[in-house]
This record gives C-alpha cells, sequence and structure tokens, in this order.
C-alpha cells in the first residue's frame, strides 16, 4: 500500500480502479457494494417539511405581519425580563431605547444597561433576545447594545418611579 502511495506522487499512478481493487484486497473487503433504501429517510425529509411548513403557517408568519401587534406583543415578552439587581422590568426602567419590527418578521432591538459595568451585562441582551424571539410573527432579531445615550433614572416610566418610590 505504502508503494503504490508513493508511485502516485512521484507519477508512477495507477489507474483509480486498480488502485481501489487493491486496497480492498489489503483491507480483506469485498468490491460488492450493497445498494442502501433511502425511502424511509426520503419519507422523513417530507414529514418534517410538511411540519416545519404547518407550524409556520400556525404562526401566521407566512407573508407580511402586522407589525404594530407584533411590536405590541415584543414589549410585552420584554415586561417579562427584569434586572436582578431592580425590582422592576427592563422595559419600564428604561432599558430598551427602541423596538423595530419590519414587515418580514426581522425585528431590530436597541438597548442599553444601567452602566458598562453593570454586573448584569453577561445575560440581560441574551435573555432581551430569547424574549423577542418567543413573540408570534418574530423571525429573527438583531439585538444592538449601546451606551449612547447613557441610560440614567429619568429614562424609566412613571410606573417604575413609584415601584422604586422615587416618585
Amino acid at each position: 500500500m505504502l508503494e503504490r502511495l508513493l508511485n502516485r506522487l512521484y507519477g508512477n499512478e495507477e489507474s483509480e480502479s486498480a488502485a481501489r481493487r487493491d486496497d480492498l484486497a489489503d483491507s480483506g473487503a469485498t468490491d460488492a457494494t450493497t445498494p442502501v433504501d433511502t425511502s424511509a429517510l426520503t419519507e422523513h425529509a417530507a414529514r418534517r417539511q410538511e411540519e416545519k411548513q404547518e407550524s409556520t403557517e400556525a404562526a401566521g408568519t407566512d407573508g407580511p405581519i402586522d407589525t404594530d401587534v407584533v411590536k405590541e406583543n415584543v414589549i410585552a415578552a420584554h415586561r417579562t425580563v427584569f434586572d436582578p439587581e431592580i425590582p422592576v422590568n427592563i422595559y419600564d426602567i428604561g432599558l430598551i431605547y427602541d423596538i423595530n419590527v419590519e414587515p418580514s418578521g426581522m425585528t431590530h432591538v436597541r438597548m442599553t444597561l444601567t452602566s458598562p459595568a453593570c454586573p448584569a451585562a453577561g445575560i440581560l441582551p441574551g435573555q432581551v433576545e430569547s424574549a423577542t424571539r418567543s413573540v408570534a410573527g418574530v423571525r429573527d432579531v438583531i439585538l444592538d447594545l449601546t451606551f449612547d445615550p447613557p441610560w440614567n433614572p429619568e429614562m424609566m416610566s412613571e410606573a417604575a418611579r413609584l415601584e422604586l418610590g422615587l416618585l
């Protein structure tokens, strides 16, 4: 086998079928090939495609969506995410600067944190992205984390300030 490899490398190449035959003989295998029945695999792939199409239709994401309704639902989903240090949801705290839902379902979320050194920086953006993706009609999410403008307590909703005793 080594000799055949060296011959191929230095231009004394045998025919591909002769080399394969010799390799099979060296390994003790036979050259007979058994056809593989792929019908079960094809049926499984067809079922998965049908399930995917049915779930897309059930979610109402086929074609343009009502962007206002999806945006309201994204806001409701963001209100389920809480900063671990503040007992108020991140939307009312003012950490979500902008939500833009396109008719295709692509959703852009621009958010901030209370400070660049925020201990929740490792978890909050992921939680916001997951909450956004969970909304029917959202096909994909682009999350932009920004510190411009920097967050300040005046960005909180009146309800958040009331809950925190700042009013």
